[in-house]
This record gives structure tokens, C-alpha cells and sequence, in this order.
């Protein structure tokens, strides 16, 4: 009888469920220990509910934002909140029972509970309806996600002080909402709730939103969010938030106070790897506790792998799957290239949107590459004339020498969608002149790439 490698699999989000898929196909036994339902937080709490809830401020700041195509409204656009997020939820719970669907019709055992390791190769699970069961696997993969930071000064009641897992019982749109964080979290909502008729404050510690972002695109963001209404706080660090009432007080480090009726807590991740054996294993984590790994997602024990934002490796849902993935492949014998983050797409679900790949301008700047950089505003695209569409830009980096494409960013509606064409650039190693080549639509605002990389041709 053949050897069947027994996989073992302790969490249900995008790297636990894809690398499950992935060892079912390959043959493995696959056990998936999930606690809150298949596909983690991503589906149930953080990425699914957040871009739906965005999805329904597009639609309004389309409406609000048509009259320069010639289109009136008789009334102004309002926003039933319990019916947005009565629909967040549907939504997210659909997407989960597809997924858990997917998974059992690979042949994966899933079981319902929060699993442990233990020395000898074993993993313990106490179940969700009592009790306990063990087995040995001949290799576990760890995707136990992360969860909101939480301030000793600012505890949330899931009322007025939210984490962004809270935010979608809410019944009624916050009268005037005050997002603690500017990064990626935080000017998401910041947008969202703006868009959708909140008074918003956009409390941030530094110099402009999204510091990790590109600055061209952070600035492009902040004209928006001035336009619209959006009053952002910068070098202002909150110190405590506090219940006032029926609303909240924000106290500054400087001593300054904001108040509004509601508080969303935005000020990162802290990751889910207590209690999971890790110490008696031999896995290290790092001194902020996420799990050391490598770049097909070894941990430092043997036959033990992680991925996802317990890794704390570019915490977004896309890499979590690749981790995951990359590590069953890994194990399993197939086929495998290590994680190259300077591969990676990663996109921001403001309005506008924006989407990054590759290396960035701040490196280019500080020359750690010799790069060429050329920056294309959409106010010139035809298609974005048609749409009205005044803000944003194509930028698209290449090495200096071979016009080899680097990296790129879009500042545009569906950014997400547009930087594909860049990202395969960047993938495969194509040149300016190749990407120059293809042919696109006319009008399309992907014509601006392409208008991007003949900028860039280099003559023989």
C-alpha cells in the first residue's frame, strides 16, 4: 500500500485554504483546523465586508459626482447603513460557505475547533463541541491570521470605540467619525465613510496618509480627501479614546481633544500565535511575535511551515495564498519558486484606488537601482475625459540600460484592475518596448500604460 503524506493545516483563511487545495491535489491527506469558518478573517471580517462596504461608496460618489456628465438628481443620494451591512455580512458568509464548499469537494477533512502543536510531530485540537482529538502529521502548516491591535487607552465596545471587525453592526451611518490610523486601514474607511455621508476626521501620526505608499499617490489622496470634505489630522498621534455620552473624545499627545459621535481604530495588526506550541516546537517568532519564515515558508522547526499574516510578510490576502501554496508545493515535491516580493500587487481601496508592483520611487530615489521613471497624468487620457475623471496617473519604472519593467503604480478608479498589465511586465521581464508593443483599446485608460512605456523606449 502506498504512503499517504498526512498534512495538517491550523487556520482557514486564504493561506490555509489555498494550501489545503493545493496538498489535496498533489495526494496528501489534508486536515484544516478552523475555528471561525473557512476563509478567515479575510472573507468573514476584514477584506470581503470592507470592499463591499466600499463597493457601495463608489456607487455613491458616482451619483454625487455625475453632473459633469450631465446627469441631475431630483433628491439627494442617501444610505440605509442596516441594509449595507446587513449585506456586507450576506455577502462575506456566501463567499465563506463557497470556499468551505471548494474545500470538502477537494477531499479535505475539515474540523471545527483551534488546534495546537505538540513535540513528536502531533497536533492537538479542542473542538468546537467539546472535547479534544490528536493525530501526528508528517507536516503542519501554520495560517492562525492576526487580529486588530488594541491600545491600553482606546478599548473598544462595539459601540461607539470599533475595530474594523466591529464596524458592520452599526445601524446608523456615523454622524461625524473619527479614524484613528492612516495607513492602508484606516484611509480605506476614511474614504468609505466620507463617501457614504459621514463626517470624517483622519487622525494621523505623520506626515500624510499612506507613509508606505507612493508620495505622488499619498498626495493625489489628500487633494481628494480636501475636496470632499475630509479633514486630516497629520503629526497627530492619539493618546486615549474615551466614551463622551453618545459619542466619543480623542485625546492628542499634544493635549489637543477631537470629538465626534464614533471612533474606528485603525493602528495595525498583532498576530494570532499564543498558545500554539510554537516555543516547545523549536518555531522562532520575531519580537512582535509573528512567525519567522523563509521564502518558501519554512519556520525554523523541521516539517513545520506558516503563512499569512501570522508572518507578518506583506499582510495582504493574495500573499497569504502564495505562502500557502508555495509551501505545500515545497513539501510536496512539486514544482516551487520562492516568494519575490518585488512581484507582488498590491492595491489601496480608497477612491481613488491605488495600485503598486515592483520596486517604488523612494528606492529609486535613494538609488539602490538605476532606474528610469516616467509619470502620466489621467486628466490627458481620452476615456477619462469621457468619465470625468480628473485625478490620479500612470507611473512605470524600468532599469536604465535594457528599459527592462521594474515597477509601476495607478492612481485611478479600478487601479486594482489596470495594474495587472504592469505586474506581468515586472513578472516576466519584458522591456518598455515590449509592453510598447501590444496593442491596446482606444479609448481605454489602460492606453495610458502603453503611452507610458513608449515614453520610456530607449534607441539603439
Amino acid at each position: 500500500m502506498a504512503y499517504v503524506t498526512r498534512v495538517a493545516i491550523l487556520g482557514g483563511g486564504p493561506g490555509g485554504y489555498e494550501a489545503a487545495l493545493v496538498a489535496a491535489q498533489l495526494g496528501a491527506e489534508v486536515i484544516l483546523v478552523d475555528r471561525d469558518g473557512i476563509g478567515g478573517s479575510t472573507v468573514l471580517t476584514d477584506c470581503v465586508p470592507s470592499k463591499t462596504l466600499i463597493a457601495t461608496a463608489e456607487v455613491v460618489t458616482d451619483q454625487e459626482e455625475s453632473s459633469e456628465l450631465g446627469v441631475t438628481h431630483g433628491e439627494e443620494v442617501r444610505v440605509d447603513l442596516a441594509r449595507v451591512n446587513a449585506r456586507v455580512r450576506r455577502l462575506a458568509m456566501a463567499q465563506s460557505a463557497d470556499t468551505t464548499a471548494s474545500v470538502e469537494r477537494a477531499g479535505v477533512r475539515i474540523l471545527r475547533g483551534v488546534g495546537r502543536l505538540a513535540p513528536g510531530d502531533r497536533v492537538v485540537v479542542d473542538l468546537a463541541d467539546g472535547g479534544t482529538e490528536e493525530f501526528t502529521a508528517d507536516v503542519a502548516l501554520l495560517a492562525t491570521g492576526a487580529r486588530p491591535r488594541i491600545l491600553p487607552d482606546a478599548q473598544p465596545d462595539g459601540e461607539r470605540i470599533l475595530t474594523w471587525e466591529q464596524v458592520y453592526d452599526l445601524q446608523d451611518l456615523p454622524e461625524r467619525l473619527i479614524v484613528v490610523g492612516s495607513g492602508v486601514t484606516g484611509a480605506e474607511f476614511a474614504s468609505a465613510y466620507n463617501a457614504l455621508g459621514s463626517d470624517v476626521v483622519l487622525v494621523s501620526s505623520r506626515d500624510r496618509v499612506l507613509p508606505g505608499e507612493d508620495a505622488d499617490a499619498a498626495l493625489v489622496l489628500e487633494d481628494v480627501f480636501a475636496r470632499r470634505g475630509l479633514n486630516v489630522l497629520s503629526r497627530s498621534r492619539a493618546s486615549s479614546v474615551k466614551r463622551s455620552g453618545d459619542g466619543v473624545v480623542v485625546t492628542l499627545s499634544d493635549g489637543r481633544t477631537v470629538e465626534g459621535s464614533h471612533c474606528l481604530m485603525a493602528v495595525g495588526s498583532v498576530p494570532n500565535t499564543d498558545n500554539l506550541g510554537l516555543a516547545e516546537c523549536g518555531v522562532e517568532v520575531d519580537d512582535r511575535g509573528f512567525v519567522v519564515v523563509d521564502r518558501v515558508s519554512r519556520t525554523t522547526a523541521r516539517g513545520v511551515y506558516a503563512a499569512g499574516d501570522c508572518t507578518g510578510v506583506l499582510m495582504l490576502a493574495s500573499v497569504a495564498a502564495m505562502q500557502g501554496r508555495t509551501a505545500m508545493w515545497h513539501f510536496l515535491g512539486d514544482t516551487v519558486h520562492p516568494l519575490d516580493m518585488k512581484t507582488v500587487a498590491a492595491n489601496v481601496f480608497t477612491s481613488p484606488e491605488i495600485a503598486t508592483v515592483g520596486w517604488n520611487q523612494a528606492t529609486i530615489d535613494a538609488r539602490e537601482i538605476d532606474a528610469r521613471a516616467i509619470k502620466l497624468p489621467l486628466a490627458t487620457n481620452a476615456r477619462a475625459k469621457m468619465h470625468g475623471i480628473t485625478d490620479g496617473f500612470v507611473k512605470l519604472f524600468c532599469r536604465a540600460g535594457t528599459g527592462i519593467v521594474i515597477g509601476g503604480v495607478v492612481v485611478a478608479p479600478r487601479a486594482s484592475e489596470l495594474i495587472h498589465p504592469i505586474s506581468l511586465a515586472v513578472e516576466g521581464s519584458l522591456t518598455v518596448d515590449q509592453m510598447a508593443r501590444a496593442f491596446t483599446v482606444y479609448p481605454s485608460l489602460s492606453g495610458s500604460i502603453a503611452e507610458a512605456a513608449r515614453r520610456l523606449h530607449l534607441r539603439d
